[in-house]
């Protein structure tokens, strides 16, 4: 090997190290452009504030069966009790939020939804417990993390109240829900969820977090063990898709 080979070669990390540097001070002077508008947006907030404050707002809780609205506190007469709220509802910009905590791991994107989160709630629906709906294993393999699991972290911070991981754990994996209808996605998650201690969970009030209400089978499925186990429980997703 030539001195000037051997020279380009002993370049070559000092060269990685300096590009890396370039990009994170580009990174730095140059702010994170909104993808709802283009405009400068808050790195953590993902959206611009103007673009977040944009998104319609959920203002009533819903019946976890059928979705009508207005069933809070005394549920829905023909579903019974299971009630669930949703801080946005679903446009292209909750679609862009969503897409980047699913897919971008971004856990400053969660922590800034504790607060959006947070204001989904009035007074008396204030949780003794917050937990997640939770991945299997394997999708949780696949993945490297859980969005509601990050969203329920965020919650519970911001309320100051206890999260308790693996509270409610997946015991068979399911298939992917986003081309089933209401009816097969109940069947399929059918027995798919059970608690890790269900005496621990009686007489308490229990939020389950996910990141989209759809058809409300999910939630549904979560929400039947703790009920079972005595628990007062509730849930609330970021964003209703009517």
């Amino acid at each position: 090997m030539t001195r000037r080979a051997a020279l380009r070669m002993a370049a070559l990390p000092v060269l990685g190290l300096a590009l890396a540097l370039a990009r994170d001070l580009a990174a730095f002077a140059l702010p994170q452009r909104c993808p709802g508008c283009g405009v400068a947006a808050d790195p953590e907030g993902f959206l611009c504030a103007r673009c977040r404050r944009a998104i319609p707002r959920l203002e009533t809780a819903l019946c976890a069966r059928c979705l009508a609205a207005g069933r809070d506190p005394i549920g829905c007469r023909v579903h019974g009790g299971f009630s669930v709220r949703a801080a946005w509802i679903y446009d292209e910009r909750a679609a862009l939020v969503v897409h980047a905590l699913k897919f971008q791991e971004r856990p400053g994107l969660a922590r800034a939804l504790g607060e959006t989160l947070a204001r989904a709630l009035p007074p008396e629906a204030r949780p003794d417990l917050v937990l997640e709906v939770p991945l299997h294993r394997t999708r949780r393999r696949e993945r490297g993390y859980n969005q509601a699991a990050l969203l329920a972290d965020a919650l519970a911070t911001t309320l100051a109240v206890p999260r308790w991981p693996e509270a409610l754990i997946r015991v068979r994996a399911t298939r992917a829900q986003a081309r089933l209808g209401a009816a097969a996605r109940r069947a399929n998650l059918a027995g798919a969820f059970r608690l890790a201690q269900p005496k621990a969970l009686a007489g308490r009030s229990v939020l389950i977090v996910d990141d989209v209400l759809t058809t409300g089978a999910t939630l549904e499925a979560c929400l039947a063990p703790l009920e079972a186990a005595g628990a007062r429980a509730k849930g609330l997703a970021l964003a209703w898709a009517q």
